[in-house]
């Protein structure tokens, strides 16, 4: 068994692989750029190394830097996660080359199956159902166009040293090919360096299923079934979830055999992924579900399988590199319950879904829920340099609507601050009927995208309840016998102006400001105005005149030092006396109020400064 491993990645997937990693009694060496020299994963290992400034180009891109880091912390094995160099078979070659041990697969297999067009063809060879299309060398763009009128319009032009939606263009007629056709190149040379393309079919109704394979170096491939993917937005992967909706045995078993083949058919070790495509348009049926891609890495989704089996992936990839058989046969594994994950991304979904960046002052996940992949912390900066995922949320239960329930009140629990997050945007993708009935594709977020991403506003109760924490008790000194404890109160919400009645007698400490965390989103309430029998003494040491009256006395001058709850004035006003006092401890900064003038509502009578101001 290796004794020491180096994680060649950050994030959540480092924390995943160490986590394993700890319980199997393996020393772990972490890796960090400088914008991680704080990051979790770097807490969580036995020994750290830095690599380099924070571009990924200049560190976690660097095999050289993680070979070297290796040897110097004597480490057995790198484990690559998933991104960065995970499926460079030139950097699995060269591990392999340095006298380590590569925990992934053959770097001959991941060259086999790193460019779509070859990959297509080998597949093919192995009876493995391909999408209908072009895989040809020929590029000129008038044989593609020729190419693209036999397959039949819409069709899907992919860069075949593509990923993540790059390099892919869907075009629906054939006046639109030629202009697509030259900016889907332009994209695959300037991201891959390589602008060749294939074409395939375009499903009108596609589904994304794909399924997990492991092999060992004795021979052995097994399959553990199949997770959907289909809810995508831009081809990146929401929400996923196994197994498939909708999948029946009698498919399962085709799809599943045909995923292991292709396994086959590269001598596939370790974990990978076999992408199909489905054409859902009568239902998940054998004869219309081709394959796409494979994956030689272990996937973002892949707890959702390991909910599933009972299987822990990592700990697999492990041993197998290890030299060890797989732990289990192909009997030995079944389908036990339902589990679904989101993606939840620091990114703002009303803003086009830029990503949002800044320390997490607030970071709170249920955990006690479900489980939680994280590679972040309460406190950690978001930096601009990496993928913006900050967790995975993952439910199990017993069937689908037990886990998709399940992962929605996670997410509404969650609270996180001021990083804006999707998790408003995903609560909304699970509770969306496409996805409540199971009948989702790739196309609904495109299609429905605009309801799911609709800004959620608090409740009335929430926005009441964190308001009590900032209105003093102070604001009921003065009131006469029996006076009725209701007050209103003017705020700021993240920039709006709201007005909240209120029950009770406030706090003794109040708060300047107010987080309202309600249904996955956070809002910052803010004091603005206070108004109402009570008077005004507000958090940011401006005090107001709650409504109009007159000055009947005041209690200080310019430049005192006050106290907090110190009286400050008496305001008459309603035939009431209302005195307003000092909110804190500090200095009059500004006083506008003489004995006997008439006062306007929320006209700034007192300003306190706190000393150290």
């Amino acid at each position: 068994m290796i004794q020491s491993l180096l994680i060649a990645n950050r994030g959540e997937i480092a924390c995943r692989i160490i986590r394993t990693a700890r319980e199997m009694g393996i020393r772990t060496v972490a890796v960090y750029s400088d914008a991680d020299a704080k990051a979790l994963h770097v807490r969580q290992a036995d020994e750290v190394v830095h690599i380099g400034p924070s571009p990924a180009r200049e560190s976690y891109l660097v095999g050289e830097k993680i070979i070297a880091a290796a040897k110097a912390s004597g480490a057995e094995a790198i484990h690559p996660g998933y991104g960065f160099l995970s499926e460079n078979a030139a950097f699995a070659q060269a591990v392999i080359d340095a006298g380590l041990i590569w925990v992934g697969p053959n770097p001959s297999s991941i060259t086999a199956m790193g460019l779509k067009d070859a990959a297509k063809k080998l597949m093919a060879e192995a009876g493995v159902p391909v999408t209908p299309g072009y895989m040809g060398e020929n590029q000129d763009a008038p044989f593609l166009a020729e190419r693209a009128a036999e397959i039949g319009y819409p069709v899907l032009i992919k860069a075949v040293a593509g990923g993540g939606g790059k390099g892919m263009r869907k075009v629906d007629a054939a006046a639109d090919f030629i202009d697509a056709l030259a900016s889907c190149q332009r994209e695959a040379a300037a991201s891959f360096g390589n602008d060749h393309v294939l074409i395939e079919k375009y499903i009108l109704t596609p589904r994304h299923i794909e399924v997990q394979v492991f092999g060992d170096t004795h021979g052995n491939v097994v399959h553990l079934f199949e997770r959907d993917c289909s809810l995508q937005r831009r081809h990146q992967k929401v929400i996923e979830e196994a197994p498939a909706p909708g999948m029946d045995e009698i498919t399962r078993e085709a799809l599943c055999a045909a995923a292991v083949r292709a396994a086959q058919a590269v001598g596939y070790v370790g974990a990978g992924t076999i992408e199909f495509i489905a054409d859902a348009s009568e239902g998940l049926r054998a004869d219309r579900i081709w394959f796409m891609e494979m994956n030689t890495r272990l996937q973002v989704e892949h707890p959702v399988t390991e909910e599933i089996t009972g299987v822990d992936l990592v700990e697999w990839q492990l041993r197998v590199a290890s030299g060890e058989p797989l732990p289990l046969r192909q009997d030995e594994l079944s389908i036990n319950g339902w589990a679904m994950e989101a993606r939840l991304y620091a990114e703002d979904p009303a803003k086009g879904f830029l990503p949002s960046i800044g320390t997490l002052e607030l970071f709170q996940l249920s955990e006690h829920l479900g489980r939680v992949d994280t590679g972040v912390y309460e406190g950690a900066e978001v930096s601009p340099f990496y993928d913006p995922m900050i967790a995975k949320v993952i439910a199990y239960g017993e069937d689908r609507e037990e886990a998709r329930e399940l992962l929605s009140e996670m997410l509404e629990d969650s609270a996180i601050w001021p990083v804006k997050t999707n998790s408003a945007f995903l609560i909304n993708a699970l509770a969306h009927n496409d996805f409540v009935t199971g009948t989702v594709d790739t196309g609904l977020i495109a299609r429905d995208g605009d309801a799911m991403t609709e800004e959620p506003a608090p409740t009335i109760e929430a926005l009441t309840n964190a308001a009590m924490a900032i209105v003093p008790r102070s604001l009921h000194a003065g009131f006469r016998l029996n006076a009725p404890d209701v007050r209103s109160a003017v705020f700021m919400l993240d920039g709006k102006r709201i007005e909240v009645e209120l029950h009770g007698p406030g706090t003794d400490d109040p708060a300047p400001a107010m987080l309202v965390a309600e249904s996955g989103s956070v809002w910052q309430l803010t004091t603005w105005r206070a108004a109402g029998s009570a008077g005004g003494a507000a958090g940011d040491g401006a005090i107001l005149s709650p409504m109009p009256g007159k000055v009947i006395a005041v209690e200080v001058a310019a430049g005192d030092t006050v106290s907090k709850g110190q009286k400050l004035l008496t305001l008459e006003a309603m035939k009431m006396e209302h005195s307003l006092t000092a909110p804190f401890d500090g200095v009059v900064a500004e006083l506008n109020a003489t004995p006997g003038a008439q006062v306007q509502v929320e006209a700034l009578l007192v300003r306190i400064e706190k000393e150290d101001a």
